[in-house]
């Protein structure tokens, strides 16, 4: 996996830095669209909610998925979890095991969702979801996968970053859009805007125009009174930690230092000791994400040691409108029910064999 962070000038009016890679924008945004278009997207046999972003990177997806588990199984329902794997070496579909898979394996985002409920970690959606089907599942909540297209979704819920937007509005690599605008938004079938911000608001102006319902959220720290007061030095390997360093700061800790890295980074033993003995030198609480924790337990002896030492602040979606889960959900089930006859069904033959490579990996 290619480390990652999104650069500044996606972010920016356009400017020469956009304008130099648009001939590449414009042949990787045809390469998407006709992938978005053509792809022979399956049907799974429970309702498929795709939690995706417009643009690349971060932007809350795994914490909108948690919060509409939470609110599934509260319905009475037992969803499960669809992920890629970011980060991860496997390639096979695997039902996640925490205690047995490790980070390398199918990554920190499947090991933070199957904490949750079952999760099959798969490059391949479709078997994953026959994994899920497998295990009892009857409600799939798939952690990005909107425009790989392998699965067709009852309903695809597009996560927006308020202070972000769509950035300058370009296509990768002149700006932040994982394809063009105009090919992405008619398989849009709600928004939801988490935190405050005019490019937000922007896009969600736009979404209540042509009728596509808009649901707001802000992610908020969980059990970070103990850092009230603490002399932090924050690491992370997100996709943008800002978020991380506000969310630090609004829980009342001071962030003394910093150490930035890429989304998804495997931290090296060198740079966990140089970490931990920067900490202990000036006094300084080492902190960091949920996703980083988990990558740094899975690693090295040093990388164990940061990160039995380290705080984890942990963070959850919180709906302005908690009626807004239910809405989803219930809205998604509806569209599953409407569905015309499958084109290209998943067939359950394959579920003993995918089981089989599962439990063999």
């Amino acid at each position: 996996m290619i480390p990652w962070r999104a650069p500044r000038f996606w972010f920016e009016p356009f400017g020469w830095q956009a304008a130099f890679l648009e001939p590449a924008a414009f042949v990787y945004g045809r390469v998407a669209a006709r992938r978005m278009a053509e792809a022979p997207r399956r049907q799974a046999a429970a309702p498929v909610i795709c939690i995706g972003n417009f643009t690349l990177g971060g932007g809350g997806k795994t914490p909108t998925a948690m919060a509409l588990a939470e609110a599934a199984r509260a319905l009475g329902r037992t969803p499960g979890f669809l992920t890629r794997g970011h980060g991860g070496a496997s390639r096979l579909p695997l039902l996640v095991e925490p205690d047995r898979h490790g980070a390398a394996l199918v990554g920190d985002e499947a090991l933070l969702l199957a904490e949750r409920a079952p999760t099959a970690a798969s490059p391949d959606r479709a078997a994953g979801a026959l994994l899920l089907r497998h295990a009892g599942c009857d409600l799939f909540l798939m952690d990005d996968g909107f425009q790989s297209a392998q699965l067709q979704p009852d309903l695809a819920l597009l996560v927006v970053d308020g202070a972000t937007g769509l950035g300058n509005g370009r296509t990768f690599p002149a700006g932040p859009l994982r394809a063009p605008l105009g090919v992405q938004w008619p398989h849009a079938d709600a928004l939801l805007v988490i935190g405050a911000g005019e490019p937000g608001d922007a896009v969600a102006r736009r979404a209540a125009a042509d009728g596509k319902p808009v649901h707001r959220a802000r992610l908020a720290t969980v059990d970070a009174a103990g850092l009230r007061g603490a002399r932090c030095l924050a690491f992370a390997g997100i996709a943008n930690p800002g978020k991380f360093h506000a969310s630090l700061e609004e829980a009342g800790a001071a962030v003394e230092t910093r150490r930035d890295f890429p989304d998804h980074h495997p931290f090296t033993e060198a740079e966990a000791h140089a970490i931990l003995s920067d900490a202990e030198a000036k006094g300084l609480v080492p902190v960091t994400t949920a996703k980083d924790h988990v990558r740094l337990l899975a690693g090295g002896p040093q990388a164990r040691l940061l990160g039995e030492a380290a705080r984890v602040l942990r963070v959850a979606l919180r709906f302005e409108d908690p009626a807004a889960p239910e809405t989803i959900l219930l809205a998604a089930e509806a569209a599953f029910r409407a569905r015309p006859p499958a084109v290209q069904p998943l067939v359950a033959a394959p579920v003993s064999a995918l089981s089989e490579a599962a439990a063999s990996a």
